[in-house]
């Protein structure tokens, strides 16, 4: 199998693929390809063509992890929005669901967000909302890829139409206020103490302090910043720092963000893994023992385990799958009235309070079933024993392995070995230069010898 990785639109979109966007954002090498500062000049420029509609004061608010390139990227983009009469406002470092938030919240035309994610901080990239506080259609982004590429000296704003700039300080305040409101009113994190990794990403300063006011004792980890350390050794990418904590503290639950805070990785008591597909289940199962999960299941991706989609099975819930990506989870969950999708990597959307991944709400609903039965995160997030699952990453040189006929056989055959009992996932990454071997099945050897079978091929022409 293979898998990919709302404003009001201007009609006349462009077709074809995108250069620029993969599945988020725009993302690159600091200072290199698509991240330059005049690079950034013109995608301010043409995301602002593209979003003013009317005669009224045009807003997009701007906020940024700790990379230091976002000081370089950050200014390059603001000129090229206020060159196109649209007032900027400068949030600072916030999570990627915050500014997904403020969007909606300040009424803006527009949210950008300036994160590499999970990536290291060499790298970086931009996300964008609409007003509706989601990411923009694929339609959009061509759009904006094609006002790029053509010269942009007609759209630019008359010197009375500039646009403004200003700085917002309690951005980090009303996302905090946002997040506490997510957890249950009558309930407190009193008697647990939680391990908290924020990546020395966007949620250093709001994710420890969001759970020390709902009452936990909180131990922090990758709190200090400085521009090169964001998901260096720590997070949800690295989760030994998180996990050793947890032991060193003996709290009863750790909890790691990656970089701009849209993901999350827990541990239990004893520094065992908790990934996204257990936390789908906690929350999932919880919700309908309280009539409150739509849509009668919930929305994972390709790379979803077996395991889970059996646990919901038998708990009389469905898991319906999209491509990779947390926008096609979140299409489908608009689509088809549900309320609770995700990734394995800890990416989950739960649209009852936010529009895209919040690592941090995500957390608090695990917390508050913790809380709630007093029982050890080891009880309460294990509900179902994962299928053996290999991945390989091959990197890409410049060939199309996926359409050589050595690759497809190696697929056919893999495919015919792992039989009804497995899954083999060959995907494009949509942010690095790799294809990506998934193999599922219920004998590890197998599936080893299968994953191994289908990189070698891969590699071979890559």
């Amino acid at each position: 199998m293979r898998g990919d990785d709302d404003h009001e639109e201007k009609p006349a979109a462009p077709t074809g693929e995108r250069q620029l966007f993969g599945t988020d954002g725009i993302r690159g090498l600091a200072n290199a390809g698509p991240m330059t500062p005049d690079a950034m000049l013109r995608l301010g420029l043409a995301a602002g063509q593209v979003f003013r509609n009317g005669a009224h004061r045009h807003r997009v608010v701007i906020g940024k992890d700790t990379r230091l390139s976002g000081y370089m990227i950050e200014p390059a983009l603001t000129a090229g929005f206020a060159a196109s009469g649209m007032d900027v406002f400068l949030l600072g470092p916030l999570p990627t669901p915050a500014m997904a938030m403020l969007t909606r919240s300040l009424r803006a035309d527009l949210g950008v967000m300036i994160s590499a994610s999970h990536n290291p901080y060499h790298d970086n990239g931009v996300k964008f909302f609409g007003p509706d506080g989601y990411k923009l259609s694929d339609a959009t982004e061509l759009e904006i890829e094609r006002l790029m590429a053509s010269r942009l000296e007609k759209g630019l704003a008359k010197p009375e139409e500039l646009g403004r700039v200003q700085r917002v300080d309690d951005a980090g305040a009303r996302y905090i206020e946002f997040a506490k409101s997510a957890f249950p009113k009558r309930l407190s994190l009193e008697g647990l103490r939680v391990v908290i990794d924020c990546a020395n990403g966007a949620g250093y300063k709001v994710a420890p302090t969001v759970l020390w006011e709902l009452g936990a004792e909180v131990k922090k980890v990758g709190v200090e910043p400085n521009g090169f350390n964001i998901n260096r050794a720590c997070g949800s990418t690295s989760t030994s720092a998180m996990q050793a904590a947890v032991k060193e503290y003996r709290a009863d639950i750790g909890v790691a963000l990656d970089g701009d805070a849209d993901r999350v990785i827990i541990c239990d008591e004893a520094g065992r893994i908790i990934d996204g597909d257990q936390v789908l289940a906690v929350i999932a199962r919880h919700l309908a023992s309280r009539n409150g999960l739509k849509g009668g299941g919930v929305v994972s991706t390709i790379m979803s385990n077996m395991g889970l989609e059996r646990f919901l099975s038998n708990e009389g819930l469905r898991l319906e799958r999209t491509r990779v990506g947390d926008r096609y989870v979140v299409e489908a969950m608009r689509a088809k009235g549900m309320n609770v999708g995700g990734e394995p990597s800890g990416h989950v959307i739960l649209s009852d309070y936010s529009t895209t991944g919040d690592g941090l709400i995500t957390a608090l609903q695990v917390l508050a079933v913790v809380a709630q039965t007093g029982r050890p995160a080891s009880e309460v997030c294990a509900l179902f024993e994962p299928y053996p699952q290999v991945m390989k990453n091959v990197r890409l040189k410049g060939g199309a392995p996926l359409d050589h006929p050595d690759v497809t056989k190696a697929i056919a055959a893999a495919e015919t070995r792992l039989g009804e009992a497995g899954r083999l996932v060959i995907r494009k990454s949509g942010t690095e230069p790799l294809v990506r071997v998934m193999g599922e099945g219920e004998d590890r050897n197998v599936v080893e010898d299968v994953v191994d079978a289908v990189a070698d091929a891969v590699a071979k022409h890559a």
